[in-house]
């Protein structure tokens, strides 16, 4: 499980984020919404332990991730990017960041498999189109079969038989009992998957709860976000 508890952060005299609390629990997918720099990735970062907050706490299952031995076997990440080196292949790739956490070599070709890079695991990822991209840093994040996964707009650059796919592995992964976190500010999207939605907007939560409850009667979750916050439709 993963808990934010009244999380914030300042830049200077800028709020970056402000109390942020909700819960992404074992066997759904959560989905945190909101427009592009309102706070999800900046949160992302203090769970990952890649920023500091200004207060509060950031836990899976009740650990900062600083604390976890092995934390590719415990917390699955991706964020922006694959995080490879232009040069390094594919499977040059995932055996380094493997044996960082004492993976053994053979998962490697299991992940490749898994998102569908198996053809492409000798190119250099410098020449890998976006989307590929997207899936190596997904295959990283599973080398060592986490039960926690945060993703950071996942679906950026994939075509859309690749949303398609993305969309399944998500669902069969919070079927099999992972906590999935899942931001993005592509409402239509989170509609297809989530369980459960936080919208943060300018900093602050202000909404949460099953994907019923936050759209109310609104006939859409865009609908509802738009309410909820009164922001213009410009995104």
């Amino acid at each position: 499980m993963i808990t934010i508890d009244r999380v914030g952060k300042t830049k200077g005299r800028r709020t970056i984020l402000r109390d942020v609390s909700f819960e992404a629990r074992p066997g759904r997918v959560t989905g945190f919404l909101g427009p592009n720099g309102a706070g999800k990735t900046s949160t992302i970062r203090i769970l990952l332990g890649l920023d500091r907050p200004g207060g509060g706490r950031a836990l899976v299952d009740g650990r900062p991730y600083a604390a976890i031995s092995r934390p590719l076997t415990v917390v699955g990440a991706l964020l922006d990017g694959s995080g490879a080196h232009r040069a390094r292949s594919a499977r040059a790739h995932l055996r380094w960041v493997a044996a960082s956490n004492g993976i053994a070599g053979r998962r490697v070709d299991e992940v490749l498999e898994i998102v569908g890079l198996t053809d492409d695991a000798s190119r250099r990822t410098g020449r890998f189109s976006l989307g590929m991209s997207r899936r190596l840093g997904l295959a990283a994040a599973l080398l060592g079969d986490p039960p926690v996964l945060v993703l950071d707009e996942p679906v950026n650059g994939l075509d859309p038989g690749g949303i398609r796919w993305m969309r399944s592995f998500l669902r069969d992964s919070a079927g099999q009992g992972r906590t999935v976190l899942l931001s993005s500010h592509l409402m239509g999207e989170l509609a297809e998957i989530a369980d459960d939605v936080v919208v943060i907007d300018k900093g602050a939560v202000v909404a949460q709860g099953t994907l019923a409850g936050v759209t109310g009667d609104h006939a859409t979750l865009e609908d509802a976000f738009f309410a909820l916050t009164g922001s213009e439709r410009s995104w």
